[in-house]
């Protein structure tokens, strides 16, 4: 009996230390969890800059939007944040700065939408950026201004430019990188800040009138930087090793449909496909005309989507849009499908190489890819 009420006492005891020892673990981990939580906010709060008081992205009113001038903080894209500065034109760039409106040394201008921005990343790991310090290198130095912004089409670039002339700004050539969105744009939006008339019937919301940002913060993102990055690390593992958004760009038709297959009409209200793309034409054209007046080339650049490339669309009508267009109006016309697709056959990860997992965009890589090409055509 003794020896029973003895083993009974020693289990007991054992449990109460077991337990005692989870709950003090358990405390000591919450309590860990709590610092690194607390050091990770007040770090949040320290490198937030003067996002608090603007955003960088603003309404324009004689080309719809661009990024605020002279801008130095952080901004959000998806999941990620990320540091964004630009210099007095709104341009992105590696430092604050004013750009003089004339240089002794060769100027580029690049023009696109998102991809030329360089969203979700810094300059200086973007192909504009990746450029620009290239051509500073070289001893008869070539700068490149990156007036490219996300949700740019050709009404836009057509805008934005003259504007840019208008304003004194001088600049050697431009190299527009046009997007396979462009066309939809220009089926459904920016009536407003069209040059011909008979679109400002379809007007709805006149540039400014709504101020609000285009991409809207998140205050677990912007308060929680090194936690969201780490959740993040770990969301992008999994995606990969399920290969769940390799799928779902195999199989997304909608966001590239004009140029793959029967487009859903809704996507392209109200002028559809063709008054889309006869719009893109109308506005291109249109900028054409303006730099050969003052005798700036004009260099056409095409680059694929992932859903392109997954769904093998190598001869895109993209391509072929712009290259017809290019005879007589352009410099140069650069297809960088081909460099792409050659990448993707000899890579069976190119997808997790060339672009951010779980998006649409051109990842480190991509854009260091996309940099060597058009340093060959560019910085020959």
């Amino acid at each position: 009996m003794p020896d029973s009420l003895s083993s009974r006492a020693r289990a007991s005891s054992k449990a109460y230390f077991t337990a005692r020892r989870l709950l003090i673990n358990t405390t000591l981990v919450l309590y860990c969890l709590a610092l690194f939580l607390l050091f990770d906010f007040l770090y949040s709060a320290f490198t937030m800059g003067q996002e608090k008081a603007r955003s960088a992205r603003i309404a324009e009113p004689v080309y719809d939007h661009g990024l605020a001038a002279n801008f130095d903080g952080y901004d959000i894209w998806g999941e990620a944040r990320y540091r964004l500065i630009t210099n007095n034109f709104g341009f992105k760039d590696s430092a604050v700065r004013d750009v003089p409106l004339k240089s002794s040394s060769r100027r580029i201008l690049l023009m696109g939408d998102s991809f030329v921005e360089g969203i979700g990343m810094t300059f200086d790991n973007s192909f504009a950026g990746l450029l620009d310090r290239a051509g500073h290198e070289r001893a008869e130095k070539v700068e490149f201004l990156n007036a490219g912004v996300a949700s740019y089409s050709p009404s836009i670039y057509y805008r934005k430019i003259k504007y840019l002339l208008e304003r004194g700004l001088q600049f050697d050539e431009v190299v527009l990188l046009s997007d396979s969105s462009d066309v939809e744009d220009e089926a459904t939006s920016y009536f407003c800040i069209d040059d011909d008339p008979k679109y400002h019937s379809l007007c709805t919301t006149p540039p400014g009138a709504t101020p609000e940002p285009a991409i809207k913060r998140d205050f677990f993102i912007d308060h929680f930087v090194v936690t969201n990055r780490v959740r993040l690390t770990v969301k992008r593992w999994i995606q990969s090793a399920l290969g769940n958004r390799r799928r779902a760009i195999e199989n997304d038709h909608n966001r590239i449909g004009w140029t793959t297959k029967s487009p859903d009409p809704t996507r392209h209200r109200p002028l559809g496909v063709d008054g889309g793309i006869a719009r893109s034409l109308q506005n291109m054209t249109k900028l054409s005309d303006l730099l050969a007046d003052r005798g700036i080339p004009l260099t056409i650049v095409v680059y694929p989507w992932a859903q392109q490339i997954a769904q093998d669309d190598r001869d895109s009508r993209q391509v072929a849009l712009w290259r017809d267009f290019c005879p007589m109006r352009c410099k140069a016309f650069v297809n960088l499908f081909p460099v792409f697709f050659a990448a993707a056959d000899n890579d069976k990860d190119w997808y997790e190489h060339l672009y951010i997992l779980g998006d649409d965009h051109f990842s480190a890589a991509g854009n260091r890819m996309m940099f060597e090409e058009l340093e060959k055509r560019l910085l020959p």
